[in-house]
């Protein structure tokens, strides 16, 4: 009898605990599609039918949104800012975790520290002086002077990953490739960077989520049409378009379709980079 009340108990559980993650996949999924649904209904037939299939599908939403955005110009821009940070974020943040994990020196928790203070910054704080910067130093709508602060937003957190991950290894490999005569370089590029590829990918997949939906920075930063981002083209529907519904919903499609194939495509890479990317302690 107890035997029997235990896994009377277990499925119960089972089926309580499956019924939640369904309730919680379907309201994360029907907005989804939602958006879609709606994105291919004329503008009068999203006001009357807004739950509904779309009596009459029209793809001339996508085309117009696409013209009417710049959207060929922007996703560009998009893909050059997202692809120039996420790699300057984990190579910086790996060579200075390298240093300050198995080079210590006297300046070496200072330094550290003052990085980790970055963590304690939002954006919004910052944004007048970085403007201000940006002016003075001739970087204002340059590419240098978006992808720059998009990289030094993202190291205060790959340092932190990368230092606390890279404390983990063994020194004795470092040390038995410098009496081999290999140099910091050699050791990072051989022995430091093979081995933190778990990491590597939680940072990128964090940078790359953030880096391509950032909005605020590159609104400050650029007024070149011709160098804004993606979510920027979107933004331009929020305007005298917003009751353009057909298009401003197939803008937002566009918008999302990138980040939504990206997570379709590396899922498993996601799931190991996330499970595996932890600090160890």
């Amino acid at each position: 009898m107890r035997i029997s009340k235990k896994k009377t108990t277990f499925f119960i559980g089972s089926i309580f605990s499956y019924i939640i993650m369904g309730l919680f996949a379907l309201l994360t999924i029907y907005p989804i599609i939602w958006l879609i649904i709606n994105s291919f209904k004329y503008k009068t037939e999203y006001i009357t039918n807004r739950l509904g299939l779309p009596i009459e599908p029209t793809f001339q939403n996508y085309i117009l949104s696409w013209q009417l955005g710049e959207f060929d110009k922007l996703i560009l821009n998009s893909v050059l800012y997202t692809t120039v940070t996420v790699f300057g974020i984990v190579m910086l943040s790996f060579m200075a975790g390298f240093a300050f994990a198995k080079i210590r020196s006297r300046s070496t928790p200072v330094l550290y520290n003052s990085f980790l203070i970055g963590m304690l910054l939002t954006i919004q704080s910052i944004m007048v002086p970085l403007y201000l910067l940006m002016n003075a130093i001739h970087l204002y709508n340059t590419y240098p002077g978006v992808l720059i602060p998009y990289i030094g937003i993202g190291l205060p957190l790959g340092i932190y990953l990368g230092t606390e991950y890279i404390k983990s290894i063994p020194s004795a490999l470092i040390e038995s490739a410098r009496i081999d005569g290999a140099g910091y370089f050699r050791i990072f590029r051989s022995i430091i960077l093979p081995m933190t590829i778990p990491v590597a990918l939680t940072l990128s997949i964090l940078n790359v989520s953030a880096t391509w939906n950032e909005f605020i920075l590159i609104n400050v930063l650029v007024s070149n049409t011709n160098m804004k981002s993606l979510p920027l083209g979107i933004y331009r529907f929020s305007g005298s378009l917003a009751s353009d519904f057909g298009k401003q919903f197939a803008a937002l499609v566009i918008g999302m379709l990138p980040m939504l194939l990206f997570y379709i495509g590396f899922q498993k890479q996601i799931t190991k980079g996330v499970t595996a990317g932890a600090v160890k302690g």
